[in-house]
């Protein structure tokens, strides 16, 4: 794993590492001065970090979803199922209506991105989500109770891999598998994106069974 002593979890708000996202940044600053335009913090759940038991990785924060409302997940289709998929295993409470406001309240969950700040097209290139892992690596590291953790996508898959400092070919991504990673066992599935969900690439029943995995692996069911 990264070195992340002393090393933030969070990047600031003018995260200077990446010129493109900096760029992309400025430019939806410009357009929505209302709107978040910044970094996405990772979202935790009530307990506070010791309690997290589970993290959610996704891939990036959406320009008009989580850039946005400034919360992963929120503001776009993709958290609508996530965030009622967490509540249908008791990892959240039914309170989510896509807006930071709106009384969510997340059980032993943690959900992060592997990417903290919006790309262009959704799509971070490769030393974006290099750059961006040393966050990802600190947020690992003050989860001390933390065993299970859902890698949504390839490449949040890929990158927790690494950031884990394990091999790829040892650990690829399995929609629906149990992958185990040193101290964490990982549970890979398709993201849940609305252009999945309508090719039938990740069916809501598909992605139901993860986490009905995760709850029987944490003693939830």
């Amino acid at each position: 794993m990264f070195h992340t002593s002393g090393r933030p979890a969070e990047p600031p708000r003018d995260c200077p590492l990446c010129p493109r996202l900096v760029a992309f940044r400025a430019e939806w600053r410009a357009k929505e001065p209302g709107w978040h335009n910044a970094p996405v913090d990772t979202l935790h759940p009530q307990e506070g970090k010791d309690g997290v038991a589970l993290l959610v990785v996704g891939l990036a924060p959406g320009v008009r979803g989580a850039n946005r409302t400034g919360r992963p997940f929120t503001g776009d289709y993709a958290g609508d199922l996530l965030y009622r998929t967490l509540h249908a295993h008791g990892f959240a409470n039914d309170r989510f209506a896509a807006d930071p406001d709106d009384g969510l309240t997340l059980f032993g969950t943690a959900i992060t991105n592997s990417v903290r700040c919006v790309p262009p097209q959704n799509k971070p290139v490769g030393a974006e989500i290099n750059t961006c892992r040393q966050f990802l690596a600190a947020t690992l590291d003050g989860l001390p109770n933390l065993r299970a953790i859902v890698t949504l996508g390839r490449i949040a898959h890929d990158s927790t891999v690494r950031t884990l400092g394990l091999r790829l070919a040892d650990h690829g991504f399995r929609h629906g598998a149990r992958v185990p990673a040193g101290p964490y066992t990982l549970f890979p599935t398709y993201h849940c994106s609305r252009y999945n969900t309508n090719t039938g690439r990740l069916t809501e029943p598909m992605f139901d069974a993860v986490f009905a995995d995760v709850a029987s692996f944490l003693g939830r069911a």
